[in-house]
């Protein structure tokens, strides 16, 4: 039979090779020995065709001879060659077709396993696949020698699948080892070898993920063949922080990457369907994206039900660290803007709090600016991270303009309702009456552009049964927006809340324009809500502020009074004193002397000296001071008692807060600061003073003993510290980035 090889391909050589090279190639090609499950004749038949080559090459007359053949049939105009119609002892197969300019040889087929071997250790996959499955469709009497080519098909196919995936084609890829896979199973042998493939399978599968959920939305079987594999991998794993062995090679903080990277490539209706089934596990991590999910999603669709659950599902995971600002935004939102404004006050995120104080200058609120950063933060943090709303614009103008919204929010429990929706005893919120009020919105006509099949899948995400979750926790790195979580649970829906939402009082339509005003991009806001009216809640809190204001006007007055009291009673003691009891009087100006006080102040043994006078050269000192001490804080040592040495409230409780919560997720940080005081302004007698400077800071965050460098950082800010006088010595009272 014919095949497409020759002799210098069988030794890999060029045509053009010396002598000397002959011989080398001939030495270490006889020197590499093939696989261990292969049988004695096949090691033999590759054997006799490299000698065979060998001969032929290393005889002078006989290589060119050889080479005038190869290169005339190189070059015959037939179209194509056959491979002899008599195979070996089979005459009814139907041998493979191969370009006639590709050079062949003739070997007996007894030869034929050893040339297989020698072209798939060419590279030449798909040429052993032609070849050798149709001389498998005959009925071979040599056992060991089908064997043979049952091994060099399978290896083929691992090898091609190999190749494809390091070319970028992962289904390919895909498909190629699960032929040899499923050949191998079929014919029951090399097990060892099935492994092999079944390893770079498991490996393959992230690559496979991301391939399939890449694609264009209307390849709706390919993106749902890769939810599958995703859903395998999570289910192998036990979960996204789970740590069991899927066989993909990926630790905790790289599937917690890989699952990151996947995220913009789901829609949000994908991200909070597959979450909030991870989250049952329970998983903290997961959890958390399903609030992204549904923030994002009941922003985006007008489907403030989603943003309600994800409230709920914030308070849980808030009972050891700080998403109070989350919390903020999803009451903000909801239009509880008490609630929003009491969860701020607990929040202890610096820069974002300093960002809403600023935009919410000149009001009696931190509303204004907390509507600028909930625009922000989901422009910039969350739509980014959803397929479908990475180029949408959010807007909580058009947002709280929807009349579905409107609808929504004036069914929702009163604020005071609403703040105690966790309390124990409390009645417990039931998403079956949310879902009943979102179904009621449609059929009374408002809203109606929203899609049924998307009420009914609100629906049927959001009366699922409640469960009880046991705690776990979750150690995120790479994309410093997971933080960690104990304890999940979800509400009881044995209580139905039907009643509390359809009979509460109704939103303040007021409080709900002022949110709508602060949110314009403007300073003059947009009044999204024009009808009258008020509500007993409203009232409620007007007479306790006014009944507020009264007792400080009762209280200050009462202060006054008795100062005056005071104030008259010892002028008329001084002036009775002088009258009666005048003191003796001395011919000349004398010496005070007091047998209590030295005449001289004597300073206190290691007293501190006072305070020097602020300037550009102490301000330094007093900030590159702040900088070291924030450094020891926040380090490995977690020496956090420092921070009372150069800060006081409300600067201080802040700092420690963080410093605590840094310590207890076993996470520290390497500061780098480089400072420049640019102003230095005094006041209240150089008691006050405030100082603005230039920090740039270089900081590596570690967990667990890693280096997190997706948390890591490095930035120029510009804060503006206000400074006291205490103990004789300068203190930082709060901090402000100014950009």
């Amino acid at each position: 039979m014919r095949i497409p090889l020759d002799y210098y391909r069988i030794l890999g050589l060029p045509i053009q090779t010396s002598v000397e090279q002959l011989q080398q190639a001939y030495h270490d090609r006889t020197r590499q020995l093939p696989r261990r499950e292969y049988s004695e004749a096949a090691i033999e038949a590759r054997k006799q065709l490299i000698e065979k080559a060998y001969t032929v090459l290393s005889d002078p007359e006989e290589r060119t001879r050889y080479d005038a053949s190869y290169f005339a049939h190189t070059y015959e105009p037939d179209a194509e060659t056959t491979a002899e119609s008599t195979v070996g002892n089979h005459p009814h197969l139907s041998p493979p077709t191969f370009d006639a300019h590709t050079p062949s040889i003739e070997i007996s087929d007894e030869l034929f396993v050893g040339a297989l071997l020698i072209l798939q250790e060419l590279g030449e996959y798909e040429l052993v696949l032609n070849l050798g499955h149709p001389y498998l469709s005959g009925k071979l009497d040599e056992l060991e020698i089908r064997s043979d080519i049952i091994l060099t098909i399978a290896l083929a196919c691992l090898e091609l699948g190999r190749e494809q995936w390091q070319q970028g084609h992962y289904e390919s890829a895909a498909t190629s080892l699960e032929a040899g896979q499923n050949f191998l199973s079929s014919e029951g042998l090399f097990p060892s070898v099935a492994d092999e493939i079944q390893t770079d399978l498991y490996k393959l599968r992230p690559y496979r993920i991301l391939g399939l959920l890449a694609r264009p939305e209307a390849d709706v079987a390919e993106r749902r063949t890769g939810l599958q594999l995703l859903q395998a991998i999570l289910q192998e794993r036990h979960g996204i922080d789970g740590t069991n062995d899927d066989g993909s090679g990926l630790s905790v903080e790289d599937f917690l990457r890989f699952i990151q990277q996947i995220r913009g490539y789901l829609t949000a209706a994908e991200q909070q369907s597959l979450f909030e089934v991870e989250s049952q596990r329970p998983s903290a991590v997961a959890t958390f994206l399903a609030v992204y999910a549904l923030i994002a999603r009941g922003f985006a669709q007008r489907l403030p039900v989603l943003i309600r659950q994800a409230k709920l599902m914030l308070k849980r995971l808030g009972k050891r660290q700080d998403l109070h600002l989350e919390q903020a935004i999803c009451s903000l939102l909801l239009g509880q803007t008490t609630e929003a404004s009491r969860a701020l006050e607990l929040s202890q995120e610096y820069e974002p709090l300093a960002f809403i104080r600023e935009h919410s200058q000149g009001s009696s609120d931190l509303l204004p600016g907390l509507c600028l950063y909930s625009e922000r933060w989901l422009q910039t943090e969350v739509f980014p991270h959803f397929r479908d709303l990475a180029q949408q614009q959010a807007s909580l103008k058009e947002y709280f303009a929807d009349e579905q919204v409107q609808t929504y929010l004036e069914a929702l429990p009163t604020q005071s309702e609403a703040t105690n929706e966790w309390e124990p005893g409390a009645p417990q919120p039931n998403y079956e009456s949310d879902l009943a009020l979102a179904s009621h919105t449609h059929s009374t006509g408002v809203g109606q552009r929203r899609n049924r099949d998307t009420s009914r899948q609100t629906a049927k995400i959001a009366s699922r049964e409640s469960s009880e979750r046991s705690p776990l926790a979750a150690s995120v790195s790479g994309v410093a927006v997971l933080p960690p979580a104990e304890r999940i649970t979800r509400p009881n829906s044995s209580t139905s809340a039907l009643t509390q939402i359809q009979s509460p009082q109704r939103l303040n339509r007021r409080t709900r324009s002022r949110v709508a005003r602060s949110s314009g991009s403007g300073e003059n806001g947009v009044t999204l809500f024009h009808r009258q009216g008020s509500s007993s809640a409203l009232a409620v809190r007007n007479v306790l502020e006014a009944r507020k204001t009264r007792l400080v006007l009762l209280l200050l007055g009462s202060v006054l009074s008795i100062a005056i009291l005071w104030f008259l009673a010892s002028q008329v003691y001084g002036f009775f004193r002088q009258v009666f009891f005048p003191a003796p009087s001395l011919p000349r100006e004398q010496l005070l002397v007091q047998l209590n006080q030295p005449p001289l102040p004597i300073p206190k043994p290691n007293s501190k000296p006072a305070a020097e006078p602020l300037n550009q050269a102490t301000a330094t000192q007093v900030i590159q001071s702040w900088l070291s001490t924030k450094s020891a804080a926040f380090g490995s040592n977690h020496e956090v008692n420092r921070l009372e040495q150069i800060l006081v409230e409300p600067a201080l409780s802040q700092w420690q807060q963080r410093a605590q919560n840094d310590k207890a997720n076993k996470r520290y940080r390497q500061y780098k600061h480089n400072i420049k005081v640019d102003s230095v302004q005094r006041a209240s007698a150089n008691e006050r003073a405030q100082v603005e400077a230039t920090v740039n800071e270089v900081a590596q965050v570690y967990e667990n003993g890693k280096l997190n460098q997706n948390s890591s950082y490095g930035e120029d800010v510009r804060v503006r510290y206000s400074l006291v006088r205490k103990d004789d010595q300068w203190r930082i009272q709060e901090m402000k980035v100014l950009k």
